[in-house]
């Protein structure tokens, strides 16, 4: 609730209000300034006002002008302000010792000080704190949306503490503590708590009670329907005000929201997911809704990768697509996932590299590890996604069993060599070709061989090839020519060229 303090009052100066009795009240909080005359206004007094009179009809007797004093405190009346001047030139001594006795603040208005301009100031301060509390609450609640939003319950439970300066929990039905801000609690207050959530039998979704210090517990039932999920519990040093009432709302229902949303959504999401991946592998004529749904993949700029695991056996297979899912949902990407048998195909933001293939291989057992082989294309737009998973399966096809996962990008220079039927193929080339030269170069003491290499690998350049091998270009002129006269070839030809040195590379790699 707004409130202003007594004390605030007597320090507006221009006001020149002196206090003459009841010190020990100057805490006491004014929600209301009023002035009346009447003798005995209790029954119209709910307590927080400031009241104010010139004391015009009050009685001539000491003990009934107490007794009017003491009837104002027990309406708890925040404080009274005697006008002087006018009916009396001074607040009557019998007024200011029982206003110490029973620490109702008393202050003396002089008479150049109009009650209006008490009430006015009173009021506009009041309406002040009224604005500060709504401009606070305005801003609150969207911190608290956007903290359910990317910290969940947690996140949730601390804005809602920061914006109430108190302390928040929340507890699961069977009353254990998922989500408190601060994290350390005082056991007591906590068995408190408990307490009082335990002997709250009421139906209601929310109630106050106090502490043994005096501070306020209120605590709110998070339920949607007949589901319950708990209690969502303030513990502040005053009752909550109407504002702090609502962002406590507010954060219920979030919570409830939070709570409400279930597991099975994300299963659902991560199936259709899947489902848009297969189509966009597979033939289908009208894609344009699985293209759109992929879309959530990609990065920033549009641009996708793709993850691809082969597996020794079905079990291992499990293992990496579980280890994957969890991965992704820990990153907070949005899961395209097709697995069999034997392959798992994953696609990744474009931001994305083997750094987060590595994460995940190291992250399972070693024992399955071992029986599986992963591949990450380079970067594509995500309409390119068929060709990323090619290049995918390619790199998977070409990585270690068991060893880190291995990029398209790395085998460039290399492809036709990482994979057996190439080599094979390759090598059946070396000995039909290559067999003249290495049976001259044994039977002479030659090096023909290493110098076709060296010219081959400097594109046919000769001073680059010469400096290779050390030798003057005229001399390795000479070889070149002996082994073009031995394989019966022309070495200008480019595609001589390359065969040649893809069959040298195949036979000394």
């Amino acid at each position: 609730m707004v409130n202003v303090p007594v004390a605030w009052v007597l320090g507006q100066s221009d006001l020149a209000l002196a206090l003459k009795g009841g010190s020990a009240g100057v805490e006491r909080e004014i929600n209301l300034a009023l002035a009346t005359e009447l003798p005995n206004p209790f029954r119209w007094l709910s307590g927080g006002e400031l009241l104010l009179t010139t004391g015009i009809r009050l009685a001539d007797t000491s003990e009934e002008r107490v007794a009017y004093l003491r009837g104002l405190d027990a309406c708890n009346v925040a404080a009274v302000g005697f006008g002087t001047g006018l009916t009396h030139p001074t607040v009557p001594d019998d007024l200011v010792r029982a206003a110490d006795e029973i620490g109702l603040p008393l202050f003396e208005v002089p008479l150049r000080t109009p009650f209006a301009a008490v009430v006015k100031r009173v009021t506009a301060r009041l309406a002040e704190q009224q604005y500060d509390a709504v401009l606070r609450a305005s801003r609150a609640q969207p911190r608290m949306t956007r903290a359910v939003v990317f910290g969940g319950a947690q996140a949730i439970v601390r804005e809602l503490a920061r914006s109430l300066a108190s302390k928040v929990l929340v507890l699961d039905p069977s009353g254990r503590v998922v989500e408190s801000h601060p994290k350390s609690l005082d056991a007591a207050l906590l068995a408190e708590i408990k307490e009082a959530l335990a002997s709250d039998t009421s139906t209601a979704s929310s109630s106050v009670s106090l502490d043994k210090t005096g501070a306020a517990i209120t605590h709110q039932r998070i339920s949607v329907g007949s589901d319950d999920h708990g209690d969502l519990v303030v513990v502040s040093k005053l009752p909550l005000s109407h504002i702090d009432q609502i962002l406590l709302g507010h954060a219920n229902s979030l919570l409830a929201l939070d709570f409400e949303k279930p597991a099975r959504l994300q299963a659902a999401q991560n199936k259709l997911n899947s489902h848009a991946l297969g189509l966009l592998l597979s033939t289908e004529a009208d894609l344009a809704p699985a293209w759109a749904q992929l879309a959530a993949a990609a990065d920033s700029r549009n641009n996708i990768r793709v993850l691809a695991a082969s597996c020794e056996t079905a079990s291992a297979t499990k293992v990496v697509a579980a280890a994957l899912e969890e991965a992704m949902s820990r990153a907070g990407h949005s899961l395209f996932m097709q697995s069999n048998d034997r392959q798992v195909i994953v696609v990744l933001p474009g931001s994305e590299d083997a750094a987060f293939a590595r994460r995940v291989s190291t992250g399972i057992s070693s024992s399955v590890r071992k029986l599986i082989r992963v591949g990450v294309s380079g970067v594509h737009p995500v309409d390119q996604v068929v060709a990323a998973v090619d290049n995918a399966k390619l790199a998977a096809s070409a990585a270690e069993r068991g060893g880190l996962p291995l990029e398209f990008s790395a085998l460039t220079g290399q492809a036709l060599l990482s994979f057996d039927a190439s080599r094979r193929i390759l090598n059946a080339v070396a000995d039909t070709m290559l067999t003249p030269v290495e049976d001259y170069d044994r039977s002479n003491g030659t090096e023909l061989l290493a110098s076709l290499r060296a010219f081959l690998e400097a594109n046919g350049h000769w001073e680059s090839a010469a400096a290779a091998t050390g030798v003057h270009r005229h001399t390795l002129r000479k070889r070149i020519s002996q082994t073009e006269a031995l394989l019966g070839c022309n070495l200008d030809i480019a595609r001589v060229r390359a065969e040649l040195l893809l069959a040298i590379m195949a036979r000394g790699s």
